[in-house]
């Protein structure tokens, strides 16, 4: 293919959509959702002296009380036809979350925004993959999947190194009140997407044809049971992973910030901002690189090399306080995650094409990953109180090897098959849901 255009379906053509507009999505998307997450836990930890344990109830409640929404959230991305609405939506409401943590940082109203900010915060993802795949053939869409990821990563940077700036020169709490700002550019982005550009059978998993086929409808049938997803073995396999994966990733950028910040309490938020962009730096390529290759290469090779990363980097954060050393680890962190967000969509496209259940299925996962994320907030906050960083750096190694072993042996590769095996299987039926997925 030539030209940045191609693999857009027809519909969009006509409908005057513009590749740019999505990159700009996932651009300020990132800056939106950068200004939380670590910067809320230093901040609470080392500006207004809260325990580990209780900034780890606060993670731990909002967490799981969101993780109740993102389910449901996933079946009403796939039933509504105003998926930038819901985006909208969702922003509106993570600027207010953010206002309110600015203004009142007591113990509830903390609690009920990252509450808030908890149950909204994974709309982005799926609703930004739905309408990519409304938008791509699936001919273009793991390269497509792939340039999303780069530009999410790339907003990162931005957002880190614009947070760190602001919170040396004002204050930590300050970061806080960019996520408003961000939240509007992101809103005129995503309305600059023209409803009728995204076909909204393909936003949710219903198309016809097979691999890079014509973009029409005809053929389509009617969305698969809620069933389908407990009847998806491979879905079932690679959620339960991605819990692992997340129990033993989420705890460690917060825990790094923190002893940084412990350390070097005068540069904490502009050290944190050193650990997010020295991470993203290495997602930006190895999103695009997973684009090109996941095609060629399959998805279970590719996501295996960012599991096995995961344990290796918690093991080294043991070695020594060093900052600079602490930092250099934290690159690690570019290749698992960044290998794991760029791939993960494209995995559940593979499942559930054909079921129209895509997005059901985006929060499914996105709920079991989340009580892994959610949990380990909290246990690595006792280890910490208890036993020491040492130990919690050592427990998520051990969850993270987990993780890496039930991949290898449970989950099978989800690409599909090459056009030269769809001619020789031509006649035998359609592959579903992983059931006669390569292994």
């Amino acid at each position: 293919m030539t030209g940045q255009d191609d693999g857009i379906i027809s519909q969009a053509r006509r409908a005057g959509f513009r590749p740019r507009s999505l990159d700009a999505i996932n651009f300020l998307l990132a800056d939106v959702r950068g200004a939380l997450g670590p910067y809320l836990n230093v901040f609470l930890i080392t500006q207004l002296h809260w325990s580990q344990t209780r900034v780890g109830w606060v993670t731990t409640i909002s967490g799981l009380l969101g993780l109740v929404a993102q389910t449901p959230a996933g079946a009403a991305i796939d039933a509504t036809r105003r998926k930038r609405g819901a985006v909208v939506l969702a922003l509106i409401v993570l600027g207010i979350a953010a206002a309110i943590i600015f203004a009142i940082p007591h113990f509830w109203p903390v609690l009920i925004a990252n509450t808030a900010i908890a149950v909204v915060g994974d709309v982005f993802g799926p609703a930004v993959a739905a309408i990519t795949v409304g938008l791509y053939t699936r001919a273009r869409l793991a390269r497509q999947m792939g340039r999303n990821s780069a530009f999410d990563h790339a907003g990162n940077v931005a957002i880190a190194a614009v947070a760190g700036g602001v919170g040396y020169v004002f204050s930590q709490r300050a970061v806080f009140l960019m996520v408003p700002v961000f939240a509007a550019l992101a809103s005129i982005a995503m309305l600059s997407i023209p409803a009728r550009a995204i076909d909204e059978d393909r936003a949710r998993g219903l198309e016809a044809g097979e691999p890079g086929d014509v973009d029409t409808p005809e053929g389509t049938q009617a969305p698969s049971g809620y069933l389908t997803l407990l009847r998806s073995r491979p879905l079932i396999v690679f959620a339960l992973c991605a819990m692992l994966f997340h129990f033993a990733n989420a705890p460690l950028l917060p825990l790094v910030g923190q002893k940084l910040a412990q350390s070097h309490p005068a540069w904490a938020t502009a050290m944190m901002s050193s650990c997010i962009i020295a991470a993203q730096l290495i997602m930006l390529p190895v999103a695009l690189a997973v684009g090109h290759t996941a095609d060629r290469l399959g998805r279970k090779p590719i996501l295996l090399l960012g599991f096995a990363v995961l344990p290796l980097r918690a093991l080294l954060y043991t070695l020594s306080d060093n900052a600079a050393w602490l930092i250099a680890v934290q690159l690690l962190d570019g290749v698992g995650a960044g290998i794991f967000g760029a791939i993960t969509p494209l995995i559940i496209a593979d499942l559930m094409r054909g079921t129209g259940r895509y997005n059901l299925a985006q929060g499914a996962v996105a709920t079991v990953q989340g009580i892994g994320a959610s949990l380990s907030g909290l246990a690595a906050g006792i280890i910490v109180d208890h036993v020491g960083y040492t130990a919690a750096f050592l427990a998520a190694a051990a969850a993270a090897c987990c993780a890496l072993a039930a991949l290898f042996l449970a989950m099978p590769e989800t690409a599909p098959p090459s056009p030269q095996a769809l001619r020789r299987f031509a006649g035998a039926g359609r592959p579903d849901n992983g059931r006669n997925s390569r292994r």
